[in-house]
């Protein structure tokens, strides 16, 4: 009784603090490592549910070390900008709030040990009622007050046609280098959409950048039919193909990795240098944009199997840019601006570089530069914009009416240009 009290009070903390600031995915511990949200049996998958459909996320994550131990998750329910709200848990779950990770296997013949560890959601013990935004917070039963990580995801209602037109910017300025993003949508036959600027919210997300996360301006209600169009936020970088490197076989280098060695109980590999595609012409390739997939050659199961590796990046440059930083984005290194993710200058190689312990598999990723003050990051200064490129955009549509007690998630779809 008195551990589940201490744990009670902990988790009482962290919402408080919650409430001060935008919720996002963070990462609290150097230990963890390769964490996966997706929708169970899918590769590559976002997090999103259907509110009321069988479908289920799987969470997996690897906790460095040979010693197993006992985590549990919380999950919350946010506003439509990442608050966490005043919903009680009855009104958007059916069941626990909190409830113990009961998977995990120690890794097997690996350099590091490491303990994998899975459970999906919604289970047994948890069921949605609610459609909206959801925080996900695991944490140490051991340790209650230190939360390992969390994670965001969706919830989401079929209360909307959403369709979308994604293209070049009109006119000349920007045109060969900008997507703009144009969304159209109508309610459900027979409904109507009352007051769209008050009751309605609507979000385009491009890849998995959350920096490139925008609330779009209502332009126009054609009909009964709601137009987003023509403003500023729904201009896009297009930015470029996600750079990759595969270190699925470490005893081959493979692609863009230039060599691996051993280094005592490390493995530590050596990518090729990284090139200044900002004034290159564009050549598509199939990607991950921005996502990975542990895999292990000649290992069985790689989930157990697959060792970690010491990645090195190295960005040449004659002298050192001293408005802003460069970022190494994507699933495995995150998608925001941290001090974890940003490369350092090394006078002595004039040279970016950056260092991050990943496991065997295909990794992408792109090199962002943030200006200081400023929180969008450029693809301009390395990658190269190019209207071209192949993006994702995940679109958010949420409501909250007099007569809803919470931002309701009514549609979402994910769309390729």
């Amino acid at each position: 009784m008195k551990k589940t009290l201490v744990n009670f009070a902990i988790l009482l903390i962290i919402s408080a603090a919650a409430f001060a600031q935008t919720l996002k995915d963070t990462v609290y511990s150097r230990d963890v490592k390769s964490i996966v949200l997706q929708r169970e049996s899918v590769d590559l998958s976002q997090p999103i549910l259907r509110l009321g459909s069988d479908d289920r996320l799987l969470l997996q994550f690897d906790v460095l070390g040979d010693e197993s131990r006992y985590y549990s998750y919380r999950i919350q329910h946010c506003s439509h900008d990442w608050q966490v709200d005043d919903l009680a848990v009855s009104e958007y779950l059916n069941g626990f709030e909190t409830s113990s990770i009961g998977n995990s296997r120690n890794s097997f013949t690996t350099r590091q040990p490491y303990v994998h560890y899975w459970e999906t959601v919604p289970n047994e013990m948890t069921t949605f009622n609610a459609s909206g935004n959801y925080l996900l917070t695991v944490y140490s039963d051991d340790d209650p007050d230190s939360v390992l990580f969390t994670r965001r995801f969706y919830v989401y209602e079929v209360q909307a046609n959403i369709k979308t037109e994604i293209g070049q910017v009109l006119g000349s300025e920007g045109k060969d280098h900008n997507q703009n993003v144009s969304v159209y949508i109508e309610p459900p036959k027979g409904q109507y959409f009352n007051n769209p600027t008050l009751y309605y919210h609507l979000y385009v997300r491009q890849n998995g950048r959350a920096d490139l996360c925008r609330e779009l301006p209502l332009h126009s209600v054609k009909g009964n039919e709601l137009h987003y169009k023509w403003k500023d936020e729904n201009v896009f970088p297009g930015g470029n193909v996600f750079r990759y490197f595969d270190i699925s076989n470490i005893n081959i280098p493979m692609y863009t990795t230039a060599r691996i060695e051993v280094f005592g109980d490390d493995y530590v590999a050596y990518l090729k240098p990284e090139e200044d595609r900002s004034r290159k012409n564009y050549v598509h390739r199939e990607g991950l944009h921005g996502q990975f997939k542990v895999s292990a050659e000649n290992r069985n199961d790689a989930t157990v199997e697959a060792d970690y590796v010491w990645v090195n990046f190295a960005l040449p440059m004659a002298t050192p840019r001293m408005d802003g930083t460069f970022h190494i984005v994507g699933d495995f290194a995150g998608w925001d601006f941290s001090d974890e993710n940003m490369m350092q200058w090394q006078p002595q190689m004039k040279a970016y570089t950056m260092r991050a312990q990943v496991k065997q598999g295909y990794y992408s990723y792109q090199i962002v530069f943030v200006k200081v003050g400023q929180k969008e990051g450029l693809t301009s200064v390395v990658e190269g914009d190019f209207f071209e490129a192949k993006n994702e955009y995940y679109i958010f549509l949420y409501q909250h009416t007099p007569a809803d007690r919470f931002d309701r998630l009514i549609g979402a779809t994910v769309v390729k240009n």
